[in-house]
């Protein structure tokens, strides 16, 4: 009896769900199972994959095969790495609790990286939002580094000695020119 890791299809029409079930091979795709290990839905962005790692280890263990999304889907949660960790133990590379440690460590830094990838979808959907709602988003304050200073300082020295001077340049200026819809009045 050949056992297979396969997805379960759910949900409805151009809607797809997913349950990661542990099948005999004979059986049909959304047919009778032996187990489920998690879901995955693909409609989320980024897709939401929730499997149990420890069972479906154990599955690839006992020789269950997976297909090729299944696999993939493996890979992406890191059971492929613990597999590869362990044949690593069985040869004397490692120690069971080197491997363990560098398991969590790997599953540590996926799950952030996967957090920040979730955060930054919600962030492009607000700023999608805010623009179709016709309000800007907040204006962040600039941000002044210490290397800056001297120079506004150079800068407002020059201004305060310009200002004197700018107040008689501009008055001739504004004289001269008549505003737009003006005509000048001849008496």
């Amino acid at each position: 009896m050949a056992v297979k890791i396969r997805l379960q299809r759910k949900g409805r029409k151009k809607r797809p769900f997913y349950h990661i079930v542990i099948a005999d091979g004979r059986s049909p795709r959304d047919g009778r199972f032996i187990e489920r290990l998690g879901s995955y839905n693909p409609m989320t962005k980024p897709a939401t994959i929730e499997i149990d790692r420890d069972k479906a280890f154990d599955w690839l263990e006992k020789g269950a095969q997976p297909t090729d999304t299944v696999r993939a889907i493996l890979r992406f949660k890191g059971v492929y790495y613990k597999r590869h960790l362990m044949l690593g133990v069985k040869k004397g590379a490692l120690t069971e609790e080197q491997a363990e440690a560098k398991y969590q460590e790997w599953i540590e830094a996926k799950e952030a990286k996967i957090a920040n990838r979730f955060e930054k979808t919600a962030e492009e959907n607000r700023q999608r939002l805010a623009e179709l709602s016709g309000t800007p988003p907040p204006k962040t304050a600039p941000v002044v580094e210490e290397e800056e200073a001297p120079v506004e300082e150079a800068a407002a020295e020059s201004v305060e000695g310009q200002d004197a001077e700018a107040p008689e340049a501009e008055a001739p200026a504004a004289e001269e020119a008549p505003a737009e819809g003006e005509e000048e009045k001849k008496d």
